[in-house]
């Protein structure tokens, strides 16, 4: 075993009984336990130099006060996505499934009904985590998916692959995206595909530049590529949160034509709605993440 291998078990077996652990917990003790990890996280200020710069590039017209009002709520918030997930581990599926209502489930029936796949875009807001119970919803023959970026620690990629899949979800690593679509178009088969969409590309796929919350911003264009390839039915999931424990995911489909639309309209108008969503409860997206490390590479294309 090389170091950095060692490293990574060292890491994740130190960390992984505590979680197993407390993951027994029914999820009134766990968020009591999110309370005193709010305390914490707070007084101890974590990662607060990049969430603070992060609300003040996206409200620049807003005071201290109103920074610091969001920073803490995201903290609160972010510790009950910590316990959250961490219940993923024992919870039965169908007690998470009540926690999410649905909204226009009806129209992804209706394009799986016509013959349509369905790739859908989600943001890093709300509980992400808790977004493949859709796939609990969808008809027997229907495929639910996702697609991940695997992480650097390849004992947590593996435990955060298995943590999704109770709700019935195929996990494809990003390189692996095409390959598998592939297959499933091949054999007939019906699929629903989320992505994230709103993390950073690579330095090295930095093709597209629009304005997201004040700022120039590179956007990722999979979702795009992969409904010109596929010719699905393309959708923003906007997984709201109603209070502690509870979400709503409202199913919103794209109204253009993928195929004739010009370059990039869909990417636009998943980022709008996005952004909308962020700009009406902030405190639920996840501001501790550097979403504009690459500003410096920007080469001067003309963006909108």
């Amino acid at each position: 075993m090389s170091k950095n291998k060692f490293k990574q078990a060292l890491g994740f077996y130190c960390i992984y009984p505590i979680i197993w652990s407390l993951s027994w917990l029914p999820l009134w003790v766990l968020y009591r336990l999110s309370d005193v990890f709010f305390l914490l996280v707070a007084s101890v200020g974590y990662r607060r130099a990049v969430i603070t710069s992060n609300l003040k590039r996206a409200f620049p017209d807003k005071n201290n006060n109103f920074i610091r009002k969001v920073r803490i709520r995201f903290y609160r918030h972010f510790c009950d996505l910590i316990v959250e997930t961490i219940a993923l581990i024992h919870a039965n599926p169908q007690k998470i499934l009540k926690r999410v209502d649905f909204k226009n489930l009806d129209l992804i029936n209706e394009s799986l009904n016509n013959g349509q796949d369905v790739i859908a875009v989600v943001g890093h807001y709300g509980n992400w985590e808790w977004v493949p119970t859709i796939n609990l919803q969808l008809p027997n023959n229907i495929v639910g998916c996702s697609v991940y970026r695997p992480l650097k620690n390849a004992y947590f990629d593996r435990f955060m692959v298995k943590l999704r899949s109770p709700f019935k979800s195929i996990n494809f690593p990003l390189k692996s995206t095409v390959k598998e679509i592939v297959k499933m178009k091949q054999a007939n088969q019906r699929f629903v595909l989320g992505l994230i969409a709103d993390q950073s590309p690579s330095k090295y796929e930095l093709q597209f530049w629009t304005t997201f919350l004040t700022q120039r911003t590179p956007i990722i264009l999979g979702p795009e590529k992969l409904g010109k390839l596929t010719g699905a039915d393309l959708y923003f999931w906007q997984m709201d949160k109603i209070k502690r424990g509870r979400y709503c995911l409202t199913v919103l489909k794209y109204q253009g034509n993928i195929k004739t639309d010009p370059e990039f309209d869909f990417t636009k108008w998943h980022v709008k709605q996005l952004e909308e969503q962020i700009y009406q409860n902030p405190e639920y997206w996840l501001w501790s993440h550097k979403r504009w490390k690459y500003q410096h590479l920007y080469d001067g294309q003309a963006f909108e």
